[in-house]
Order: C-alpha cells, then sequence, then structure tokens
C-alpha cells in the first residue's frame, strides 16, 4: 500500500512539474489563445501597421514622380523660350512642386496683367520691384501648399511611432494581469500554469514593436526629403523671381530707349 501511494505522488508531481503541452506551435497558436482584450489590442495594433504600410508605399511612388517631373521640369526652364509654354508645360507635370510654384507665380503675373489693364505683365507700367513682391507672395503661399500635399497622411507614421509600443505594452500587461488571475483560480504557481498567458500576452509587446519601428523609420526619411525638397522649392523661387525682375527691367530699359528715339 505504501508502494502504491509512493507512485501516485510522484506521479501527480511529475504532472504538475512537467512542461505546458498544448497542440500547434507558433506565433498563430499563440494568437489564437490570447484573451479577448489582447486579440482586440493586436488587431488594432495591424490595422495601424497595414495603413502605416499603405502611406509608405503610396509616399514612394508620389515622391520618385515629383522628382522625376520636376527634372523634367528644370530642363523646360533652362531651355524655355517664353512663359507661356513653360506655363503649359507646367500645367501637366502635376506632381512636381517646382512646375506648380512657376504655375501660381505666372497665374499671379497674368492675374496683375488683367487687373492692370495691359496686354501683358510687361507693358505695364507699375515698378518691376512691386510685381516681383506680389508674385513672391504668392510663390510663399504656394510653398506652404506643396509642403501640406507633402506632409499629407505623414502624422499617422508619427502617432503609430509613438503609441504603438505603448498599446503593445498595454495588451502585454492586460495578459499578464489574467494570468496571474488564472493562476489565482487554479491555486497552483508553477511554470506550466503561468508561462502559456504571458507568453500570447507578450505577442502584443512584439505587434507594437512591429507596426512603431517602420513607422519610426520612414517618418524620418520622408521628413528628410520633404525638407530638400523645401529647400529646393526655396531655390528655385529664387532663381524665378530673379530672372522675372530681369526680364522686366530688360523690358522697361528697351521701352526707355523707344521713347528717347
Amino acid at each position: 500500500m505504501t508502494n502504491i501511494l509512493n507512485v501516485v505522488a510522484y506521479a501527480a508531481a511529475e504532472a504538475v512539474s512537467a512542461p505546458y503541452q498544448r497542440g500547434g506551435n507558433g506565433i498563430i497558436e499563440m494568437v489564437a489563445h490570447a484573451g479577448p482584450m489582447v486579440k482586440l489590442v493586436l488587431l488594432g495594433l495591424l490595422v495601424l501597421s497595414v495603413a502605416c504600410w499603405c502611406v509608405i508605399v503610396m509616399k514612394f511612388r508620389l515622391f520618385r514622380r515629383a522628382q522625376n517631373e520636376s527634372l523634367r521640369f528644370i530642363e523646360l526652364f533652362r531651355q524655355r523660350k517664353n512663359y507661356v509654354s513653360l506655363y503649359k508645360d507646367g500645367q501637366l507635370l502635376e506632381d512636381s512642386h517646382l512646375a506648380q510654384i512657376f504655375v501660381v507665380g505666372y497665374t499671379e503675373l497674368n492675374r496683375m496683367s488683367k487687373s492692370l489693364d495691359a496686354k501683358s505683365i510687361q507693358d505695364s507700367k507699375v515698378s518691376p520691384e512691386v510685381l516681383v513682391e506680389n508674385v513672391d507672395r504668392a510663390i510663399q503661399g504656394a510653398t506652404m501648399t506643396e509642403r501640406q500635399r507633402l506632409e499629407r497622411f505623414l502624422p499617422l507614421l508619427a502617432t503609430t511611432g509613438s503609441t504603438a509600443p505603448f498599446i503593445g505594452l498595454f495588451g502585454t500587461v492586460w495578459g499578464i494581469m489574467t494570468s496571474f488571475q488564472e493562476i489565482g483560480l487554479k491555486g497552483a504557481a508553477n511554470l506550466a500554469v503561468v508561462a502559456p498567458g504571458i507568453s500570447e500576452a507578450l505577442v502584443a509587446t512584439a505587434m507594437g514593436l512591429a507596426a512603431a519601428i517602420p513607422a519610426v523609420v520612414f517618418y524620418n526619411h520622408f521628413s528628410n526629403r520633404i525638407r530638400v525638397m523645401e529647400n529646393e522649392m526655396i531655390h528655385f523661387s529664387a532663381d524665378f523671381l530673379n530672372m522675372l525682375k530681369r526680364d522686366l527691367m530688360r523690358k522697361g530699359k528697351q521701352d526707355e530707349s523707344a521713347v528717347d528715339q
């Protein structure tokens, strides 16, 4: 009888100390056995991650088109024959930030020409400095508009990068709390009871980091690209205004020479 009791006690001890066995293996199984709150957190992180990757792909395509069209516009700008043809070409390059700057500036020139009842802006008697100043203000507004267009949806990357780890941590803490509740209900504190719940909860932290790391990396990358493109717009605006002022002054001197003759 004593031997039988010893065998039963040994078997019970082995059962308690044996590692926890669960059917299946891998992340999918841990997610499948996670609690409702952890699953909700994982679903939210998955949605954020998918949205961020959509923004990343969209921005890569947008910046590539903007760069290619801007290079093409710069070639047209250097080979320009007149403002009208360059304006028509710029209207076709909708993704080029430089082309849109020129289009806005030339539109302001035309608007001023109509308001002054002149056949062309060169025929007006207004001082070139006044004309250039008005065009400069229009270009500054266009620069801000283009920057806002390039920055569209980037706050989603910044928000995901800063909050996703904490959302995942919340899921982990909730999962660990559930595990300790199960320990209290079962009255056992061995590794076989604690480990499954903790491993399932840690998936939320891993998911949060998986969503946050790409978001932070590409947010910084796109922010640097936007700063470079903003500098390009500033430099192009200065070149355009200088060129416009030279043309207006040249036209004014030609008119003065014609009057003197």
